[in-house]
């Protein structure tokens, strides 16, 4: 399942989008306005589907400035045919353009064939249930709300969540965060975890699992809230 933002101030065309793509599993919110595009929403989104010819700030001027916000597809949808509309969307950092009238089962395909190559592409982020890591600013956010975690704290939970499946030993985990030459004791790992599980604690089920007598892993890669 992806979360997909649609942004086109067509009703209908945002109502039908929706309904196809949660056939497919998806949970889709719609935005008819560019000012209820927020931080939060583009944090949420792992594709976004956007027209071109909105009223006020248009589908290009969009693109560039949430570029510097996200790394996720951003498919171009609009009735604008020439070559160098097409260029032009390509070159500001959109990754896909489909022209109106579409087919809806084309739109399926390509929605699904980006995400199939986001799931085989290194982002700049990674998303579990509702935390999403900000791998370039080494930040953790609940939905909206900055997590405060100590550096230490982050680079633990970076690790985990990088690798859901795999279990973790002190000595691994040790390695990861303060290197070979590390000058902490080991036990400063136990402290860590035990700090990082209290401020999970206080936005969602603590998704850091021990694993007795070998180490951590992160609970479940599918975490909901």
């Amino acid at each position: 399942m992806a979360n997909i933002v649609v942004v086109d101030d067509s009703m209908d065309i945002c109502q039908m989008v929706k309904m196809a793509l949660e056939r497919d599993g998806h949970q889709v919110k719609m935005i008819m306005n560019s000012d209820e595009l927020s931080a939060s929403i583009i944090r949420f989104a792992d594709l976004i589907l956007l027209d071109v010819m909105l009223p006020g700030e248009d589908g290009f001027s969009i693109c560039s400035r949430i570029r510097k916000e996200t790394d996720c597809p951003i498919l171009f949808l609009t009735a604008k045919v020439e070559e160098e509309d097409i260029i032009t969307g390509l070159s500001i950092g959109g990754d896909d353009y489909i022209t109106k009238p579409f087919r809806i089962a084309q739109l399926r395909a390509r929605v699904n064939a980006h995400l199939r190559r986001e799931a085989r592409t290194p982002t700049h982020r990674i998303k579990r249930g509702s935390l999403t890591f900000d791998l370039q600013a080494k930040t953790a956010y609940y939905e909206d709300e900055k997590i405060p975690l100590t550096k230490s704290e982050y680079r633990i939970c970076e690790l985990l969540a990088s690798h859901p499946k795999q279990v973790y030993s002190k000595e691994q985990i040790y390695e990861a965060v303060f290197g070979m030459d590390g000058d902490s004791e080991l036990t400063a790992i136990t402290e860590h975890i035990k700090n990082l599980r209290a401020k999970l604690k206080v936005f969602i089920e603590i998704p850091i699992e021990t694993v007795w007598g070998v180490g951590y892993k992160w609970k479940n890669e599918d975490l909901k809230v």
